[in-house]
């Protein structure tokens, strides 16, 4: 994903993206920055190499095939109730440990708003985007998360 792609809209529209592409969080980070702002919170989802005490090894995550409405919906609700400039991308396919799963972004003047809005920002996210991870664990099994 190129910074110019990562760009909010001409229309002003929030940016919101589901890639099968690895994550650029730089140019997530560059689609809500302004010179006005004193503040960039970005939130990384990384793949972990475990999970309840078992060794995962890599992750497959499948979204709903209108998971990036849903997504935008998710960024354009946060942005509204904060005033914020919001912005996020999830990833699907196929994962290994330390890949990006999620980059979500707020700019703010100050970081007290820039940190509550991030941390609405992923939990809105995780509630309410049709996208689910099955995890691969070590011997080969698999297991859905989330659903």
């Amino acid at each position: 994903m190129t910074e110019a792609g990562a760009r909010m809209s001409e229309a002003g529209r929030p940016f919101a993206s589901i890639s099968a592409e690895p994550l650029d969080a730089a140019a997530i980070e560059a689609a809500v920055a302004t010179r006005a702002d004193g503040a960039i919170v970005t939130f990384r989802g990384v793949v972990r190499d475990h999970d309840h005490g078992e060794a995962v090894t890599g992750l497959d995550y499948e979204a709903h095939p209108e998971a990036e409405r849903f997504l935008r919906e998710s960024v354009e609700r946060v942005a509204a109730e904060t005033g914020l400039r919001v912005a996020a991308a999830h990833r699907v396919g196929r994962l290994a440990i330390g890949d990006l799963a999620l980059v979500a972004a707020v700019a703010a003047p100050h970081r007290a708003a820039a940190f509550a809005a991030i941390e609405q920002l992923v939990d809105d996210i995780k509630t309410t985007v049709p996208i689910w991870k099955r995890q691969h664990v070590d011997g080969g099994t698999t297991e859905w998360v989330g659903l």
